[in-house]
């Protein structure tokens, strides 16, 4: 027997000692999976039983589910069966707190609902417990329908602001200026000075809010405040934001007064040298939208406000393929009924189609791109939101695909524009963190801000029917 120890035994004995190589796992904060995952970005497609890995509020990873659980581990897990994991939607132009002036008139045209209603009623009306009771109750109302990102363009900027901090919304806050007395101003010097305190003096330390100058338009601001403005707005790098060719009424004005076009008259002033969030953008010719393909400018689209108002149909179409980046947009409720995008992801698709006589005028796929990726590049967010891509924000939405209206599936992203609705989300998540959750909204009490929001209506009304008996006792004392 040999005093000499086995070769092979030793060998083995080594190989045993050696530890098996096991892939580390990276720490994520969260893990949202679907059976549907649409990235929304440039033909990337869909990916069935997907997922999205978070970290610290972005997104980490996208791939597929067996992907992301093998590279990835979390405590906090959100099932994806039966549902459809995609970008949050982008609300381009909205009045948020008009909510609380929802279904107060309608079916009139825009300059005489503007000028005899909403302009009169804000005057009476709007402050500062008006904005906050208005933004919290579309606030939530935008959350359960799956936004994620809005650009609000309405007065007591810094008290929407509070209300976005505590609901977790992303929000473009537009300080409003204009040439004529309104709520808390008397005309364009006080109105532009709080709008540029508010600008300099802003700070979110969270990254989601910004703000904004948003002076009314070209046919209500003069030539030399809008000048003003832009410097403004150039000094404090801050976004700009302006209603441009709504309505044939401001297309009247515009030529009656200075001989030109909304659209050339702003690009006169050095407007379309600078990015623009151009809510409306419905009366553009041939050359104008040339223009505009040159600049940064970004068209948002309304059409439930625009149809509903009678201002128009936006070349759209047009303006895509001319390379421009267009989104959409609710518009302030007063003028739509509702905040509702998906309505305005249909609308878009089906009008387009109406309007030309073209039925491949507007593919589904370019209408949801409008309220996601393209709506982002619009508001000057594409670096940002609009897709789910590693390094962007995590904001997201899941809809669930339970209801029979979904049955048969042959194609989401058909169903997502021609069948889903707000009804239909069932999660929202901004920054990652989940605002919505199982369809209940976490951040806000659907009780209380109806609450809040029916005992301003109260006041309205009884300060209404104390002026209209007012009125009739002055008629009757006249006779």
């Amino acid at each position: 027997m040999s005093v000499f120890p086995d070769f092979r035994a030793l060998m083995l004995s080594a190989l045993l000692a050696v530890p098996v190589a096991v892939q580390a796992k990276d720490k994520a904060d969260m893990i949202v999976y679907g059976d549907y995952v649409l990235s929304m970005e440039v033909d990337a497609g869909v990916l069935q039983d997907g997922a999205v890995a978070v970290k610290d509020g972005a997104v980490l990873a996208v791939g597929s589910r067996d992907e992301i659980d093998l590279n990835y581990f979390t405590d906090r897990k959100i099932s994806g069966a039966g549902k459809v994991l995609m970008p949050g939607l982008i609300n381009g132009h909205t009045h948020a707190a008009m909510v609380l002036f929802r279904g107060m008139a309608d079916d009139m045209t825009l300059i005489d609902w503007l000028q005899n209603f909403i302009f009169p009623m804000e005057g009476k009306f709007v402050d500062e417990r008006f904005v906050r009771a208005g933004a919290s109750l579309a606030c939530w109302e935008m959350i359960r329908g799956g936004t994620t990102t809005i650009v609000d363009m309405y007065f007591y900027p810094g008290v929407a602001a509070e209300v976005y901090k505590t609901c977790g919304i992303r929000a473009i806050l537009g300080a409003p200026m204009i040439d004529y007395p309104s709520p808390g101003f008397e005309g364009w010097d006080d109105s532009f000075a709080a709008g540029r305190d508010f600008v300099s003096n802003f700070d979110d330390p969270s990254g989601k809010l910004t703000a904004a100058f948003a002076p009314h338009g070209a046919y209500t601001v003069s030539p030399e405040h809008l000048r003003e403005v832009l410097a403004a707005a150039q000094y404090a790098n801050a976004p700009l934001m302006m209603h441009v060719a709504e309505s044939p009424s401001e297309m009247t004005v515009m030529e009656e007064r200075y001989h030109n076009s909304s659209v050339r008259h702003i690009a006169s002033l050095g407007m379309l040298s600078y990015p623009m969030i151009a809510a409306h953008m419905v009366w553009p010719d041939e050359d104008e939208m040339d223009m505009m393909a040159m600049s940064d400018i970004g068209p948002i689209h309304n059409p439930t406000s625009n149809m509903k108002t009678a201002a128009g149909f936006s070349p759209v179409p047009q303006m895509i393929a001319k390379g421009i980046n267009v989104g959409l947009g609710t518009d302030g409720a007063a003028s739509n009924n509702d905040l509702d995008m998906w309505e305005e992801i249909r609308l878009t698709a089906l009008l387009h189609k109406g309007k030309s006589g073209d039925a491949t005028a507007m593919p589904a796929s370019t209408a949801l791109a409008m309220a996601t990726r393209m709506g982002a590049a619009a508001i000057g967010l594409g670096d940002v939101t609009g897709t789910l891509s590693p390094g962007k924000r995590a904001d997201m939405i899941q809809l669930t695909l339970s209801s029979p209206r979904m049955a048969p599936l042959y194609d989401i992203e058909s169903h997502l524009v021609y069948v889903a609705g707000s009804r239909d989300v069932v999660t929202t998540i901004v920054d990652g963190q989940v605002l919505m959750h199982n369809g209940k909204v976490r951040t806000l009490s659907a009780a209380t801000v109806i609450k809040k929001a029916n005992v301003r209506a109260q006041m309205i009304r009884n300060a209404l029917a104390e002026e209209e008996a007012e009125a009739e006792q002055e008629t009757a004392q006249e006779d």
